[in-house]
């Protein structure tokens, strides 16, 4: 069962929650900027960072049926809808760009997800999956919204991008302070700590992939896929190891060479 939308309001505006936004929000503008030109879709419980997105040509809140849905943005035309997991309202190659948070370890089906979202992403879209780390403290927390569903490992990501058709290009962590009150204010210095001697300690996964061959969903169930042609500076694929998603990997918005 999903977190309640009031469950995950009420978390983001407390401190723990403030500072979850925060850190994240620091490393979807590394990886997209302002999303300039594009058309984005915010995937599970988005809106807290889909304010960032200025440039944007259109942006889209989209939210699952057990979570239930709030108004956004909070002023001018509302642009949020209640969706069903396993059948999206939007036609194939719809979003440029698409951010999943708070999407993947409550689904009831994270692979049939995953496969509506690809449907969804156009042929040189880029996604981003955002999932709590399996072994990091926030999953084990209950007074998170981490602390629900399923947690990840970077390598469970990975397979379930591939199994949709996408290749993994640029990954990250972040949340390395424990989410206990009088720690909070150290988070800044775990951050800088934490990924360089205790990787495995972080609260969260940050996983970018992109549309190397588009998923065709046969009758079945199945994937097979087809190859697209890459733009000459979209990213390429990393199939053993892809680039952490960093500050200087992806600032500025910047395609990749």
């Amino acid at each position: 069962m999903r977190r309640s939308i009031e469950e995950l309001r009420t978390f983001y505006g407390e401190p723990a929650g403030a500072l979850a936004r925060r850190l994240l929000a620091r490393r979807l503008e590394d990886a997209w900027g302002e999303a300039t030109n594009s058309d984005v879709l915010g995937l599970g419980y988005a809106t807290p960072w889909l304010d960032a997105f200025v440039g944007a040509r259109r942006v889209v809140a989209a939210m699952p049926g057990g979570q239930g849905v709030e108004p956004w943005p909070a002023a001018g035309k509302n642009r949020t809808l209640l969706v069903d997991d396993r059948r999206l309202p939007f036609a194939a190659g719809s979003f440029d760009r698409i951010l999943m948070i708070h999407a993947l370890e409550e689904a009831d089906d994270a692979q049939a997800l995953m496969n509506e979202a690809v449907r969804a992403l156009s042929p040189a879209g880029r996604i981003i999956l955002v999932a709590a780390a399996r072994g990091g403290l926030w999953a084990r927390s209950e007074s998170t919204p981490f602390g629900y569903g399923q947690p990840f490992t970077r390598r469970q990501l990975e397979r379930l991008v591939r199994a949709a058709g996408l290749e993994p290009t640029a990954w990250s962590q972040t949340l390395y302070v424990p989410p206990w009150g009088p720690l909070l204010p150290l988070a800044d210095g775990l951050e800088q700590i934490g990924k360089r001697i205790m990787p495995g300690a972080a609260g969260v996964i940050l996983l970018e992939a992109t549309r190397q061959a588009y998923a065709r969903i046969r009758p079945g169930g199945a994937v097979a896929t087809v190859p697209v042609m890459a733009p000459a500076l979209q990213p390429q694929p990393a199939s053993r190891s892809p680039r952490d998603l960093s500050d200087s990997d992806l600032a500025g918005n910047g395609e990749r060479p």
